[in-house]
């Protein structure tokens, strides 16, 4: 009878530390189901990105790091699949302790009842914590520590159970017949709804100024924002030609008020690189003979960008790689305009302006006899009634785009042009992109100027400016 005692003992003590490790895989496989909808193509991309870019990794670190993203690359891959024989093992192995816990049962009592009950119960407690309990919770909040972590482990049990990959690639058929997202566009959109309902929580459960408030509400819909809504189209780009010198690059600079400047060969699609103020600045100091020398030879090679890349994706690209104007390209390959990163900073905090920046009248204003003021919007309507007389131009509404058609181009302070009798100058530019904002409108024979004169014209409003 002790014999026997002793045999039932050992074999219990056997069967409870199988049952725990049968547990413990439980919540493993658990927590992986929960990660696995939560790692996106796009963030496992990222992470490979930053560990190759990490200088304060050995070689060896990076690449055993790398191969961990490379194992979990190959599962998300397959995501469907995947989580089906993890959700397959989690429910074999919460049978497989309940099969355990009533042969242990059965060790001390011969009540076949009592056996299946208490079995039966175990079964389906561990299931229940295995699921809504922290392993899943962990799965949610870390999603792609838990998927470096177990990721050797899921691949054996995906290996272990090719027959539950049936289920997962019927579900993906199913999903793609139906015309619904992918999977990471899926899963983007539920975290960007979670996020934005937190938030909307926190603001109403919390006295939160209404400027924070609305900050924290951009920060949560940055995803859902495209570069292509935030950049300076192609239209509004001021550029420069390749062969321009330095001593032309400065006044350009100086006038339009930029520091960065695309330089373009025969087009703007043309793209030769990027030109900045303080490389011009620096070389002309260090040897004063480089005023003729070709803007093309300083410039840098640009940053480009899709068109419909999210703003947090281009926010954090800019600031990984420290550059602050990248050139936003569409899907043929063509220039559709530049972004800088105080564009993707405006979406967070609102409008940025600075110093230099200033008060523009709204209305047109007389400072002169037949010399009108006008802002840049001013309906050529309203050029029409104060000359009296009549500008048919069909494809312009404002008087900023009827001088931008004489002139061809984008302009900028101190250009001028003349069509229909009257000369309209760029005389100020307001904001951070320096766009024109204020002009003047005079009739053409009242004191015709020379290119000297126009910019005599604008220094002279701007004078005009800084006393109002």
């Amino acid at each position: 009878m002790t014999q026997i005692d002793s045999t039932s003992l050992i074999l219990s003590i056997s069967a409870g530390v199988i049952a725990l490790l049968t547990i413990w895989f439980s919540f493993v496989m658990a927590g992986c189901e929960a990660a696995l909808g939560r790692v996106t193509r796009t963030g496992l991309n990222n992470l490979s990105l930053d560990v190759q870019t990490d200088e304060g990794l050995t070689d060896f670190e990076k690449q055993k790091k790398l191969r961990k993203v490379a194992r979990v690359q190959k599962l998300v891959a397959s995501r469907n699949a995947t989580s089906s024989s993890a959700s397959f093992m989690r429910i074999f192995m919460n049978v497989l302790t309940g099969v355990l816990l009533t042969f242990i049962v059965a060790q001390f009592t011969r009540l076949w009842w009592v056996q299946i009950l208490i079995g039966l119960a175990g079964a389906l407690i561990v299931g229940f914590i295995s699921i809504l309990v922290r392993p899943s919770v962990g799965g949610r909040r870390q999603p792609l520590d838990v998927m470096l972590r177990h990721a050797r482990l899921l691949q054996v049990v995906v290996a272990l159970t090719p027959f539950a990959r049936i289920g997962g690639l019927r579900r993906r058929f199913r999903s793609e017949g139906d015309g619904n997202l992918s999977d990471d566009e899926a899963i983007e959109k539920v975290q960007n709804e979670e996020s934005k309902a937190i938030v909307d929580r926190m603001v109403e459960t919390s006295h939160l100024d209404p400027d924070v408030a609305d900050m924290l509400k951009n920060v949560v819909s940055l995803s859902d924002t495209l570069t292509r809504e935030i950049m300076v189209p192609r239209t509004d780009m001021v550029c420069m030609g390749k062969d321009v010198t330095l001593e032309q690059a400065l006044k350009l600079f100086t006038r339009s008020g930029f520091s960065r400047i695309p330089v373009i060969g025969e087009s703007v699609d043309d793209l030769q690189g990027m030109a900045y103020l303080k490389d011009a600045v620096r070389e002309i100091a260090e040897d004063p003979s480089c005023f003729s020398k070709k803007v093309g030879a300083i410039a840098r090679d640009p940053l480009l960008v899709p068109e419909s890349k999210p703003v947090d994706d281009l926010f954090h690209q800019m600031q990984r790689e420290r550059q602050h104007i990248a050139v936003v390209v569409d899907e043929y390959g063509g220039i559709a305009g530049l972004v800088t990163i105080e564009d993707a900073i405006e979406q967070i905090v609102g409008e940025l302006e600075d110093e230099h920046d200033k008060t523009q009248h709204t209305n047109p204003r007389q400072i002169a006899p037949e010399v009108w003021r006008v802002p840049a919007r001013t309906p050529i309507s309203d050029i029409e009634d104060i000359f009296e007389i009549d500008i048919d131009e069909d494809d312009v509404d404002t008087v900023y785009g009827l001088l931008t058609k004489v002139l061809g181009h984008v302009p900028i302070v101190g250009e001028s042009g003349v069509t229909h009798g009257l000369r309209i100058t760029a005389v100020s530019s307001a904001g951070r992109r320096k766009k024109v904002s204020m002009l003047t409108v005079q009739p053409e024979t009242l004191h015709p100027q020379t290119e000297d004169g126009r910019q005599s014209a604008s220094e002279k409003n701007e004078k005009e400016d800084g006393h109002e």
